[in-house]
Protein backbone atom coordinates (compact mmCIF):
# COMPACT_ATOMS: atom_id res chain seq x y z
CA UNK A 1 0.00 0.00 0.00
CA UNK A 2 1.33 3.35 -0.68
CA UNK A 3 1.35 6.64 1.39
CA UNK A 4 0.22 9.16 -1.48
CA UNK A 5 -3.08 9.37 -1.80
CA UNK A 6 -5.63 10.43 -4.38
CA UNK A 7 -8.30 12.84 -4.01
CA UNK A 8 -11.10 13.56 -6.40
CA UNK A 9 -12.15 17.05 -7.57
CA UNK A 10 -15.31 17.55 -8.87
CA UNK A 11 -15.62 20.21 -11.65
CA UNK A 12 -19.20 19.14 -12.54
CA UNK A 13 -20.03 23.09 -11.34
CA UNK A 14 -17.06 24.64 -14.17
CA UNK A 15 -16.49 22.09 -16.67
CA UNK A 16 -19.54 20.19 -16.57
CA UNK A 17 -21.63 23.25 -16.97
CA UNK A 18 -20.05 24.86 -19.86
CA UNK A 19 -21.77 21.37 -22.25
CA UNK A 20 -22.61 22.83 -25.44
CA UNK A 21 -26.75 23.59 -25.16
CA UNK A 22 -27.15 22.74 -21.35
CA UNK A 23 -26.34 24.48 -18.09
CA UNK A 24 -27.42 24.82 -14.49
CA UNK A 25 -29.41 27.35 -12.63
CA UNK A 26 -27.51 28.40 -9.14
CA UNK A 27 -29.93 26.47 -7.07
CA UNK A 28 -28.96 23.66 -8.36
CA UNK A 29 -25.28 24.35 -9.00
CA UNK A 30 -25.61 24.85 -5.28
CA UNK A 31 -27.63 21.09 -4.67
CA UNK A 32 -24.50 20.06 -6.93
CA UNK A 33 -22.45 21.08 -4.30
CA UNK A 34 -24.49 20.02 -1.43
CA UNK A 35 -24.58 16.06 -2.28
CA UNK A 36 -20.82 16.72 -3.21
CA UNK A 37 -20.06 17.54 0.31
CA UNK A 38 -22.61 14.67 1.44
CA UNK A 39 -20.33 11.87 -1.07
CA UNK A 40 -17.26 13.32 0.99
CA UNK A 41 -15.59 14.76 -2.15
CA UNK A 42 -12.54 16.84 -1.64
CA UNK A 43 -13.02 19.75 -3.57
CA UNK A 44 -15.56 21.33 -5.84
CA UNK A 45 -14.38 23.38 -8.44
CA UNK A 46 -17.56 25.63 -8.19
CA UNK A 47 -17.80 27.69 -10.95
CA UNK A 48 -15.82 31.43 -12.34
CA UNK A 49 -15.20 34.45 -10.09
CA UNK A 50 -14.67 36.93 -12.70
CA UNK A 51 -18.10 35.48 -14.18
CA UNK A 52 -20.66 38.47 -13.03
CA UNK A 53 -23.93 36.41 -13.12
CA UNK A 54 -21.46 33.79 -11.17
CA UNK A 55 -21.24 36.18 -7.90
CA UNK A 56 -24.11 36.00 -5.99
CA UNK A 57 -23.90 32.48 -6.22
CA UNK A 58 -20.20 31.85 -5.67
CA UNK A 59 -20.59 34.06 -2.44
CA UNK A 60 -24.12 32.50 -1.23
CA UNK A 61 -22.02 29.11 -1.38
CA UNK A 62 -18.84 30.39 0.60
CA UNK A 63 -21.11 31.54 2.88
CA UNK A 64 -22.31 27.94 3.68
CA UNK A 65 -19.38 26.97 4.14
CA UNK A 66 -18.76 29.49 6.62
CA UNK A 67 -21.45 28.80 8.28
CA UNK A 68 -20.26 24.60 8.16
CA UNK A 69 -23.23 23.51 5.61
CA UNK A 70 -21.13 23.09 3.00
CA UNK A 71 -17.70 21.75 4.72
CA UNK A 72 -15.67 19.84 4.79
CA UNK A 73 -15.38 19.85 1.12
CA UNK A 74 -12.85 22.86 -0.49
CA UNK A 75 -14.68 25.07 -2.60
CA UNK A 76 -12.41 26.83 -5.26
CA UNK A 77 -12.56 29.14 -8.37
CA UNK A 78 -11.15 28.78 -12.09
CA UNK A 79 -9.84 31.92 -14.03
CA UNK A 80 -7.30 32.34 -16.71
CA UNK A 81 -3.34 33.11 -15.61
CA UNK A 82 -4.05 36.81 -16.21
CA UNK A 83 -3.15 39.18 -13.18
CA UNK A 84 -6.44 41.11 -13.94
CA UNK A 85 -8.66 38.06 -13.55
CA UNK A 86 -7.15 37.02 -10.39
CA UNK A 87 -7.67 40.69 -8.91
CA UNK A 88 -11.24 40.41 -10.30
CA UNK A 89 -12.17 37.15 -8.70
CA UNK A 90 -10.93 38.66 -5.25
CA UNK A 91 -12.61 41.79 -5.72
CA UNK A 92 -16.20 39.95 -6.83
CA UNK A 93 -16.08 37.16 -4.28
CA UNK A 94 -14.63 35.68 -1.01
CA UNK A 95 -12.77 32.36 -3.19
CA UNK A 96 -9.92 31.54 -1.34
CA UNK A 97 -8.76 28.82 -3.61
CA UNK A 98 -8.07 28.63 -7.11
CA UNK A 99 -6.62 27.14 -10.09
CA UNK A 100 -5.24 29.42 -12.93
CA UNK A 101 -4.83 28.53 -16.76
CA UNK A 102 -2.26 28.89 -19.21
CA UNK A 103 -2.05 26.83 -22.70
CA UNK A 104 1.12 25.40 -22.57
CA UNK A 105 1.27 23.18 -26.32
CA UNK A 106 2.46 24.66 -29.14
CA UNK A 107 -0.09 23.95 -31.03
CA UNK A 108 -2.47 26.30 -28.91
CA UNK A 109 -0.08 28.40 -27.93
CA UNK A 110 -0.05 29.86 -31.41
CA UNK A 111 -2.93 28.91 -32.86
CA UNK A 112 -4.70 30.77 -29.98
CA UNK A 113 -2.02 33.68 -29.31
CA UNK A 114 -0.74 33.81 -32.77
CA UNK A 115 2.37 35.70 -32.57
CA UNK A 116 1.37 37.81 -29.25
CA UNK A 117 2.28 35.54 -26.76
CA UNK A 118 5.62 33.43 -26.60
CA UNK A 119 5.88 29.85 -24.46
CA UNK A 120 9.27 31.45 -22.88
CA UNK A 121 10.44 34.60 -21.77
CA UNK A 122 12.17 36.11 -24.30
CA UNK A 123 15.65 38.05 -23.04
CA UNK A 124 15.39 40.42 -26.59
CA UNK A 125 12.10 41.12 -26.81
CA UNK A 126 11.35 41.40 -22.71
CA UNK A 127 7.79 43.39 -23.29
CA UNK A 128 6.37 40.25 -25.15
CA UNK A 129 3.86 37.80 -23.09
CA UNK A 130 4.98 34.29 -22.32
CA UNK A 131 3.10 31.45 -21.14
CA UNK A 132 5.75 30.99 -18.09
CA UNK A 133 5.98 34.51 -17.30
CA UNK A 134 1.74 34.86 -17.19
CA UNK A 135 1.48 31.88 -15.02
CA UNK A 136 4.09 33.56 -12.66
CA UNK A 137 2.92 37.00 -12.62
CA UNK A 138 -0.63 35.44 -11.69
CA UNK A 139 0.67 33.07 -9.57
CA UNK A 140 2.47 35.63 -7.74
CA UNK A 141 -0.93 38.18 -7.58
CA UNK A 142 -2.87 35.64 -6.54
CA UNK A 143 -0.68 35.06 -3.75
CA UNK A 144 -0.34 38.74 -2.86
CA UNK A 145 -3.74 38.64 -2.07
CA UNK A 146 -4.20 36.16 0.26
CA UNK A 147 -5.40 33.16 -1.44
CA UNK A 148 -4.99 29.83 0.33
CA UNK A 149 -4.48 26.83 -2.21
CA UNK A 150 -3.10 27.43 -6.13
CA UNK A 151 -3.70 25.15 -8.80
CA UNK A 152 -1.84 25.64 -11.94
CA UNK A 153 -3.12 24.30 -14.76
CA UNK A 154 -1.41 23.33 -18.27
CA UNK A 155 -3.75 23.33 -20.71
CA UNK A 156 -3.57 20.93 -23.87
CA UNK A 157 -0.32 19.03 -22.03
CA UNK A 158 -1.09 16.04 -23.28
CA UNK A 159 -0.02 17.54 -26.37
CA UNK A 160 3.12 19.68 -24.76
CA UNK A 161 6.21 18.10 -25.27
CA UNK A 162 7.83 16.76 -22.04
CA UNK A 163 10.74 19.55 -21.61
CA UNK A 164 8.48 22.56 -21.91
CA UNK A 165 6.09 21.03 -19.53
CA UNK A 166 8.44 20.12 -16.59
CA UNK A 167 10.35 23.65 -17.05
CA UNK A 168 6.30 25.07 -17.25
CA UNK A 169 5.42 23.18 -14.06
CA UNK A 170 8.77 23.39 -12.34
CA UNK A 171 8.53 27.82 -12.44
CA UNK A 172 5.03 27.61 -10.95
CA UNK A 173 6.24 24.94 -7.98
CA UNK A 174 9.55 27.68 -7.71
CA UNK A 175 7.04 30.52 -7.45
CA UNK A 176 4.43 29.10 -4.77
CA UNK A 177 1.98 26.50 -6.73
CA UNK A 178 0.54 24.01 -4.76
CA UNK A 179 -0.31 21.57 -7.47
CA UNK A 180 0.21 21.28 -11.47
CA UNK A 181 -3.38 20.19 -13.29
CA UNK A 182 -2.60 17.73 -16.25
CA UNK A 183 -4.83 18.74 -18.76
CA UNK A 184 -5.80 16.07 -21.50
CA UNK A 185 -7.85 18.66 -22.57
CA UNK A 186 -8.70 16.99 -26.09
CA UNK A 187 -8.78 13.32 -24.51
CA UNK A 188 -5.46 12.86 -26.40
CA UNK A 189 -3.60 10.39 -24.05
CA UNK A 190 -3.97 6.57 -23.66
CA UNK A 191 -3.52 5.15 -20.29
CA UNK A 192 -0.03 3.93 -21.22
CA UNK A 193 1.01 7.63 -22.63
CA UNK A 194 -0.66 9.20 -19.68
CA UNK A 195 0.72 6.72 -16.83
CA UNK A 196 4.54 7.49 -18.42
CA UNK A 197 4.44 11.36 -18.74
CA UNK A 198 2.72 11.62 -14.93
CA UNK A 199 5.22 9.40 -13.40
CA UNK A 200 7.96 11.08 -15.17
CA UNK A 201 6.45 14.61 -14.25
CA UNK A 202 5.65 13.47 -10.70
CA UNK A 203 9.55 12.62 -9.87
CA UNK A 204 10.94 15.77 -12.03
CA UNK A 205 8.77 18.47 -10.41
CA UNK A 206 7.84 16.72 -6.84
CA UNK A 207 4.32 18.67 -6.94
CA UNK A 208 0.81 17.31 -6.60
CA UNK A 209 -0.60 16.65 -9.65
CA UNK A 210 -4.57 16.76 -10.88
CA UNK A 211 -5.80 14.58 -14.18
CA UNK A 212 -8.08 16.41 -15.93
CA UNK A 213 -9.35 14.01 -18.78
CA UNK A 214 -11.56 14.87 -21.55
CA UNK A 215 -13.57 11.46 -23.31
CA UNK A 216 -13.18 12.40 -27.13
CA UNK A 217 -11.63 9.25 -27.64
CA UNK A 218 -13.65 7.51 -24.74
CA UNK A 219 -10.40 6.79 -22.55
CA UNK A 220 -11.24 9.57 -19.91
CA UNK A 221 -11.38 7.38 -16.80
CA UNK A 222 -8.99 4.69 -17.93
CA UNK A 223 -6.55 8.03 -18.08
CA UNK A 224 -7.94 9.67 -15.19
CA UNK A 225 -6.98 6.70 -13.18
CA UNK A 226 -3.73 5.22 -14.69
CA UNK A 227 -2.47 9.03 -14.72
CA UNK A 228 -3.17 8.96 -10.87
CA UNK A 229 -1.44 5.58 -10.54
CA UNK A 230 1.69 7.65 -12.42
CA UNK A 231 1.46 10.27 -9.64
CA UNK A 232 1.65 7.91 -6.76
CA UNK A 233 4.29 5.78 -8.42
CA UNK A 234 6.15 9.00 -8.97
CA UNK A 235 5.77 10.11 -5.09
CA UNK A 236 3.03 12.99 -4.90
CA UNK A 237 -0.55 12.79 -4.17
CA UNK A 238 -2.96 12.41 -6.84
CA UNK A 239 -6.02 14.75 -7.48
CA UNK A 240 -8.68 13.36 -10.03
CA UNK A 241 -11.13 15.82 -11.68
CA UNK A 242 -14.71 14.50 -12.17
CA UNK A 243 -17.94 15.27 -13.32
CA UNK A 244 -21.40 13.35 -12.74
CA UNK A 245 -22.36 11.51 -14.94
CA UNK A 246 -19.40 12.73 -17.15
CA UNK A 247 -21.09 15.97 -18.09
CA UNK A 248 -18.61 18.38 -20.20
CA UNK A 249 -17.25 20.10 -23.24
CA UNK A 250 -17.84 17.81 -26.53
CA UNK A 251 -17.90 14.21 -25.02
CA UNK A 252 -17.47 15.05 -21.64
CA UNK A 253 -15.13 14.67 -18.25
CA UNK A 254 -14.32 11.44 -16.33
CA UNK A 255 -17.42 10.51 -14.81
CA UNK A 256 -17.67 10.66 -10.88
CA UNK A 257 -19.13 7.21 -10.17
CA UNK A 258 -16.91 5.26 -12.83
CA UNK A 259 -13.39 6.44 -11.45
CA UNK A 260 -14.78 5.47 -7.77
CA UNK A 261 -15.45 2.17 -8.66
CA UNK A 262 -12.36 1.72 -10.51
CA UNK A 263 -10.09 3.07 -8.16
CA UNK A 264 -12.26 0.66 -6.04
CA UNK A 265 -12.92 -2.38 -7.52
CA UNK A 266 -10.13 -2.58 -10.28
CA UNK A 267 -7.52 -5.52 -10.00
CA UNK A 268 -4.80 -3.35 -10.35
CA UNK A 269 -5.78 -0.51 -7.74
CA UNK A 270 -8.19 -2.17 -5.10
CA UNK A 271 -6.17 -2.57 -1.86
CA UNK A 272 -3.18 -1.06 -3.50
CA UNK A 273 -4.37 2.83 -3.73
CA UNK A 274 -5.39 4.91 -1.61
CA UNK A 275 -8.46 6.94 -2.22
CA UNK A 276 -9.60 9.79 0.29
CA UNK A 277 -11.10 7.80 2.79
CA UNK A 278 -14.21 10.36 3.21
CA UNK A 279 -15.81 9.45 -0.01
CA UNK A 280 -19.17 8.03 -0.03
CA UNK A 281 -19.96 5.43 -2.77
CA UNK A 282 -23.37 4.83 -1.35
CA UNK A 283 -24.44 8.63 -2.30
CA UNK A 284 -23.85 7.89 -6.12
CA UNK A 285 -27.11 6.68 -7.29
CA UNK A 286 -28.58 10.54 -5.08
CA UNK A 287 -26.13 13.00 -6.74
CA UNK A 288 -25.90 11.05 -10.71
CA UNK A 289 -30.03 11.04 -10.68
CA UNK A 290 -30.01 14.67 -9.32
CA UNK A 291 -27.88 15.98 -12.46
CA UNK A 292 -29.41 13.53 -14.67
CA UNK A 293 -32.62 15.97 -13.44
CA UNK A 294 -31.24 18.93 -13.69
CA UNK A 295 -29.28 18.98 -16.63
CA UNK A 296 -32.27 17.42 -18.56
CA UNK A 297 -29.80 14.64 -19.91
CA UNK A 298 -31.38 10.76 -19.16
CA UNK A 299 -28.82 7.62 -17.73
CA UNK A 300 -28.05 6.05 -20.50
CA UNK A 301 -29.45 2.86 -19.65
CA UNK A 302 -25.87 0.93 -19.60
CA UNK A 303 -24.70 3.83 -17.38
CA UNK A 304 -21.89 1.94 -15.31
CA UNK A 305 -23.35 1.75 -12.12
CA UNK A 306 -26.33 3.89 -12.47
CA UNK A 307 -27.94 2.99 -15.52
CA UNK A 308 -31.17 0.98 -15.30
CA UNK A 309 -29.29 -2.51 -16.93
CA UNK A 310 -26.28 -1.45 -14.67
CA UNK A 311 -27.57 -4.76 -12.48
CA UNK A 312 -29.98 -6.34 -15.04
CA UNK A 313 -29.72 -10.10 -16.39
CA UNK A 314 -32.03 -11.68 -19.14
CA UNK A 315 -29.86 -14.59 -21.03
CA UNK A 316 -30.40 -17.96 -19.01
CA UNK A 317 -26.51 -18.83 -18.24
CA UNK A 318 -26.57 -14.67 -17.04
CA UNK A 319 -29.79 -14.48 -14.83
CA UNK A 320 -29.20 -18.26 -13.77
CA UNK A 321 -25.63 -17.27 -12.55
CA UNK A 322 -26.58 -14.02 -10.83
CA UNK A 323 -29.77 -15.88 -8.52
CA UNK A 324 -27.26 -18.73 -7.58
CA UNK A 325 -24.62 -16.26 -6.60
CA UNK A 326 -24.60 -12.45 -7.44
CA UNK A 327 -20.92 -12.29 -7.60
CA UNK A 328 -21.00 -14.58 -10.43
CA UNK A 329 -21.74 -11.95 -12.48
CA UNK A 330 -22.17 -8.57 -10.91
CA UNK A 331 -18.67 -7.09 -9.16
CA UNK A 332 -19.94 -4.93 -6.47
CA UNK A 333 -23.32 -4.82 -5.21
CA UNK A 334 -26.28 -1.81 -5.95
CA UNK A 335 -26.87 -1.42 -2.24
CA UNK A 336 -23.66 -0.10 -2.22
CA UNK A 337 -24.74 2.72 -4.48
CA UNK A 338 -27.55 3.87 -2.49
CA UNK A 339 -29.42 1.74 -5.11
CA UNK A 340 -32.44 -0.45 -4.10
CA UNK A 341 -35.11 1.32 -2.93
CA UNK A 342 -38.31 0.90 -4.30
CA UNK A 343 -40.05 3.32 -6.88
CA UNK A 344 -43.26 4.74 -5.98
CA UNK A 345 -44.87 6.61 -8.30
CA UNK A 346 -48.22 8.39 -8.04
CA UNK A 347 -50.71 7.64 -10.09
CA UNK A 348 -53.72 9.06 -8.49
CA UNK A 349 -54.01 13.21 -7.51
CA UNK A 350 -50.50 15.17 -7.20
CA UNK A 351 -50.20 18.43 -5.51
CA UNK A 352 -46.85 20.45 -6.75
CA UNK A 353 -45.79 23.89 -6.01
CA UNK A 354 -44.59 26.03 -8.86
CA UNK A 355 -44.52 30.00 -9.97
CA UNK A 356 -48.06 30.18 -9.78
CA UNK A 357 -49.07 28.01 -6.49
CA UNK A 358 -51.28 29.55 -3.57
CA UNK A 359 -50.47 28.76 0.03
CA UNK A 360 -53.13 25.78 0.45
CA UNK A 361 -51.40 23.84 -2.08
CA UNK A 362 -47.85 25.15 -0.75
CA UNK A 363 -48.87 23.88 2.82
CA UNK A 364 -49.94 20.25 1.44
CA UNK A 365 -46.50 19.52 -0.57
CA UNK A 366 -44.62 21.06 2.45
CA UNK A 367 -46.24 19.07 5.02
CA UNK A 368 -45.87 15.87 2.99
CA UNK A 369 -41.90 16.93 3.72
CA UNK A 370 -43.02 17.22 7.13
CA UNK A 371 -41.57 20.58 7.27
CA UNK A 372 -43.79 23.32 9.65
CA UNK A 373 -43.84 26.83 9.63
CA UNK A 374 -44.03 29.12 12.67
CA UNK A 375 -46.49 31.42 11.50
CA UNK A 376 -48.42 32.00 7.94
CA UNK A 377 -45.86 35.14 7.47
CA UNK A 378 -42.95 32.88 7.57
CA UNK A 379 -44.89 30.13 5.26
CA UNK A 380 -45.59 33.14 2.31
CA UNK A 381 -42.08 34.14 2.50
CA UNK A 382 -40.69 30.46 1.25
CA UNK A 383 -43.27 30.27 -0.54
CA UNK A 384 -42.42 33.57 -2.80
CA UNK A 385 -39.17 32.54 -2.78
CA UNK A 386 -40.21 29.13 -4.22
CA UNK A 387 -42.42 30.56 -6.68
CA UNK A 388 -39.06 32.77 -7.82
CA UNK A 389 -37.06 29.00 -7.47
CA UNK A 390 -39.62 27.46 -10.07
CA UNK A 391 -38.99 30.38 -12.41
CA UNK A 392 -35.39 30.23 -11.90
CA UNK A 393 -34.89 26.41 -12.41
CA UNK A 394 -37.91 26.11 -15.12
CA UNK A 395 -38.45 22.71 -14.28
CA UNK A 396 -40.70 21.11 -11.14
CA UNK A 397 -38.39 21.62 -7.69
CA UNK A 398 -36.94 18.74 -6.03
CA UNK A 399 -37.78 17.95 -2.62
CA UNK A 400 -34.14 18.61 -1.49
CA UNK A 401 -34.77 21.55 -3.57
CA UNK A 402 -37.63 22.81 -1.68
CA UNK A 403 -36.33 21.41 1.97
CA UNK A 404 -32.64 23.91 1.41
CA UNK A 405 -34.97 26.91 0.00
CA UNK A 406 -37.12 26.42 3.73
CA UNK A 407 -33.79 25.66 5.44
CA UNK A 408 -32.17 28.47 4.16
CA UNK A 409 -34.42 31.31 2.70
CA UNK A 410 -31.87 34.18 2.64
CA UNK A 411 -28.69 32.12 1.00
CA UNK A 412 -31.62 30.86 -1.65
CA UNK A 413 -33.04 34.63 -1.91
CA UNK A 414 -29.22 35.62 -2.84
CA UNK A 415 -27.75 32.94 -4.90
CA UNK A 416 -31.02 33.38 -7.90
CA UNK A 417 -30.55 37.52 -7.95
CA UNK A 418 -29.00 37.96 -10.64
CA UNK A 419 -28.55 41.81 -11.95
CA UNK A 420 -27.67 42.85 -15.16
Amino acid sequence: MTKNKIYLIDVTNRDGVQTAKLGLAKLEKTMTNLYLNEMGIYQSEFGFPTTKHETNYLNANLELAEMGVLAPIVLSGWCRAIVADVEESVRLTKVRHLNISVSTSEQMTFGKFQERVGRRPDPKNPGRPSVIGMAIDALKRAKELGIETIGVNAEDASRTDDDFLIEFAKAARDNGADRIRYCDTLGYDDPFTIYDRIKKLAKEVGLPIELHCHDDLGMAVACSVAGAKGAIDGGVDAYINTCVNGMGERAGNADLVAVILALTKSSGFKDRYILDERVRLDHAWKIAKYASYAFGVPIPINQVAVGDNAFAHESGIHADGALKDRRNYELYDFEELGRGEPKIIETGRQISVGGYSGIKGFYNVYNNLEIEFKDEEEATRILDLVRYANVHTQKPLTDGELKFIAEYPDIAKRLMTVTP
